[in-house]
């Protein structure tokens, strides 16, 4: 078993602190899967990152559209959400990994249910905390050698804006 970064996250603000701490790693050409029952935080999750991107624009949940596109003064972001979708043809037709390669980073809500259609990507599992309904528990997983290399910096990062909460 490969690297795991487990933690106990206890507000939204935590949250929205934690995805900006793996925004400030990101790089163009990255996925970030997110994983998680309806009301875990992957939206939330989603808003924090795409705010430390420099996105000015509300963040919401692409749920019908399936993509949503936000561009920013370095990198863009396209934040998709799988919900809807029901076969993986149907997530090869959206082209997601495409959309990394040029200058973006993907994020993508129930990305872990077609995971292993992915190269390198960093899976991020949220879960609420059934003793505090602010809190979640999140586990981080990196897969392959682009967040492997980053590991390090990552834990540090999110562990210091967890804390900072």
């Amino acid at each position: 078993m490969g690297p795991r970064l487990e933690m106990r996250v206890p507000s939204l603000a935590a949250t929205h602190a934690l995805a900006a701490a793996v925004a400030a790693l990101a790089r163009a050409g990255d996925v970030v899967l997110l994983a998680g029952e309806m009301g875990a935080g992957k939206t939330a999750f989603a808003q924090g990152f795409g705010v430390a991107l420099g996105v000015r624009e509300p963040i919401t949940s692409p749920t019908f559209t399936l993509v949503h596109r936000y561009d920013t003064d370095g990198l863009t972001l396209h934040h998709a959400d799988l919900y809807r979708l029901d076969h993986v043809a149907e997530v090869a037709d959206l082209a997601l990994a495409e959309m990394a390669e040029d200058a973006g980073i993907v994020l993508v809500e129930w990305g872990d249910v077609v995971e292993s259609t992915f190269g390198d990507h960093l899976l991020v599992r949220l879960a609420p905390d059934d003793e505090d309904l602010e809190a979640r528990l999140v586990t981080i997983v990196p897969t392959g050698g682009a967040w492997a290399r980053r590991w390090s910096a990552l834990v540090t990062a999110s562990e210091r804006a967890v804390a900072g909460c």
